[in-house]
């Protein structure tokens, strides 16, 4: 496991600086390697070849992190742009490299000793890899990458105007979360004529993406960008008929409790129906926020670590002393939270865009879970370890939302409880507003020669089937099909969402464990964190002691117990008026 000390090695997010390098060095290097793999003599000297690779992989991942990072960072930035568009215009270039050193590993009559040595998961993970590109779609995926810059530029760049101030999305959400239902209803409004406003952006952003994106699967002889969004998110160990049962299960189990919660939120705040602006809060009072700003909450979140684990405290420290969060919202900064990482220094990075509002202690600890489990991987033998794929690193994120519940006094005082009881309650109507959206993508992708209206059509009818209860009344902008626009990962990361539906149905056996046995549930969560990516998603999680999602039966326990967990943290709740 990383060593605290080495954090004096790392030099300070504000320092770090690296180079872009120069595609014919990258090539000559990776042509060396591929000669000094075919002549190696013996399995030493192959293994050297596969970690001295392995190297130039962290080198190249870490610059193409960083880039990204300082774009997002600012995204009016003439400087930070063209960074980026060069690192777009290398990244698939590089990309081909590398899928021709797998291709000779996969092939080599050696593979079963490294397999042994290096662990089965990392061939798992090549062969999807080379499955999912070849040559002839280079300039296809730097074109993709500039569409999807240009759509971030777009969200980043809002403006909206709202009771005399000039808001960006970040800032405008806040007012969509509080006591006054008319002041919701404002707030929204106002949000949602920006998207009306830019829908013709909107439309021909996303409709060249998805042609772009199946052009890409015909090149490749897949028959939808389903396949091929598939091997991109590395799915080893399940299917898109795995993923489809698990809709179902959420359709059939989770959205008629949704409705349900939805009916009583309803008599709460005192509403005949439940409109959107409705939905984010949870009580007439408006939803608990934090306490006490940016600095505050970083005082705040390091003692809580403090008195969970070591490890976690020690985590915190480095970032807070190497400057890797970016947490406070402004102008010029891209939309929503994430987190990234620099292997070569072996140290994670927080972005987000905190509002005042509870979500602000939701998506940091939320991006606090991924950055632990990275720094805690940062020793892995291959780079492919350091992160697991998509639906395992959730679980590590969302499982330390729950797992830092004990502390919530800290941010929210008297209204922990609140937060609490908010928190769960989103958690099991998140359930079926996932799985929405991955059903949409698949009927997008399925149907590539859908108009923009058609495609409204579509998320209409998954709203109809998922969730029955919404209403946006004089909203025209989603009232008409558009709401999936706001959502950045149906334009930047395909077919990563229902990833999120699977890790919460993991994270939620977390939570139930720790209301058992708290310490033996956060011991169980590092060990978690310690293996990585060293196993595909069900393996993974069943080595902590949890079910996978596709078991039979799983998700109805988990959100059954979950419900019930609610009704009498609701009635403690009712009692005390907290």
């Amino acid at each position: 496991m990383p060593d605290p000390a080495d954090s004096l090695r790392v030099p300070h997010a504000n320092d770090m600086k690296i180079d872009a390098p120069a595609f014919e060095e990258i090539a000559a290097r990776y042509q060396a390697l591929e000669a000094r793999f075919t002549a190696a003599p013996d399995p030493e000297a192959r293994l050297a070849v596969i970690q001295e690779w392995d190297g130039l992989r962290c080198h190249l991942d870490s610059w193409r992190s960083l880039t990204h990072l300082r774009f997002n960072q600012k995204t009016d930035d003439r400087e930070h742009r063209a960074a980026r568009e060069r690192c777009d215009e290398l990244t698939p270039r590089f990309q081909r490299l590398d899928v021709s050193l797998k291709r000779m590993v996969l092939a080599s009559p050696h593979r079963k000793d490294l397999a042994r040595r290096l662990g089965a998961q990392a061939f798992a993970l090549w062969e999807s890899d080379v499955m999912a590109f070849e040559p002839a779609i280079e300039e296809d995926l730097v074109r993709e990458a500039r569409l999807e810059a240009e759509y971030v530029e777009l969200l980043a760049g809002a403006r909206i105007r709202f009771r005399g101030e000039d808001l960006n999305l970040p800032e405008i959400r806040r007012f969509a979360t509080g006591p006054e239902r008319a002041t919701r209803h404002e707030a929204e409004q106002a949000r949602w004529t920006w998207f009306t406003d830019h829908q013709t952006d909107l439309d021909r952003i996303f409709d060249d993406l998805v042609h772009l994106r199946t052009s890409m699967s015909k090149k490749l002889g897949l028959a939808s960008y389903v396949d091929l969004g598939y091997r991109r998110m590395q799915r080893v160990d399940y299917d898109a008929a795995d993923v489809a049962r698990f809709r179902d299960q959420v359709r059939d189990q989770v959205v008629p409790l949704a409705a349900t919660l939805r009916q009583r939120q309803a008599a709460r705040l005192g509403v005949e129906r439940l409109c959107f602006w409705d939905e984010a809060v949870h009580d007439p009072r408006g939803n608990p926020e934090p306490q006490g700003d940016h600095a505050w909450m970083l005082a705040q979140a390091q003692e809580m670590f403090d008195a969970m684990h070591p490890d976690l405290a020690s985590f915190f420290s480095m970032m807070r002393d190497r400057g890797l969060l970016d947490l406070q919202a402004r102008d010029g900064k891209s939309d929503g939270g994430f987190c990234t990482g620099f292997p070569i220094w072996g140290v994670p990075f927080i972005f987000g865009n905190f509002n005042g509002s509870k979500a602000d202690v939701e998506v940091f600890t939320h991006e606090s879970g991924h950055a632990f489990q990275f720094y805690r991987s940062g020793d892995m033998e291959l780079l492919d370890y350091v992160w697991p794929t998509a639906e395992s690193c959730e679980v590590h994120s969302m499982a330390l939302e729950f797992l830092t519940w004990p502390h919530m006094e800290r941010f929210f005082g008297d209204h922990a409880e609140r937060f609490r009881r908010n928190h769960l309650t989103d958690s099991l109507l998140f359930l079926p507003y996932g799985t929405a959206v991955d059903h949409f993508q698949h009927l997008v992708y399925e149907s590539p020669g859908a108009s923009p209206d058609e495609r409204r059509d579509l998320w209409q009818q998954m709203e109809r089937t998922y969730l029955p209860w919404r209403r946006y009344r004089d909203l025209a902008h989603p009232a008409a099909g558009g709401f999936w626009q706001l959502q950045r990962h149906i334009y930047i990361n395909p077919f990563y969402y229902i990833d999120y539906c699977l890790a919460q149905t993991c994270a939620l056996q977390f939570w139930i464990r720790s209301r058992q046995d708290a310490d033996a549930a956060l011991n169980d969560y590092v060990a978690l964190c310690n293996r990585g990516g060293r196993l595909p998603f069900q393996s993974l999680v069943r080595s902590a002691g949890l079910a996978s999602p596709f078991d039979e039966g799983i998700l109805a326990s988990v959100v059954g117990q979950t419900h019930d967990a609610l009704e009498t943290l609701a009635a403690t709740c009712s009692r005390e008026r907290c």
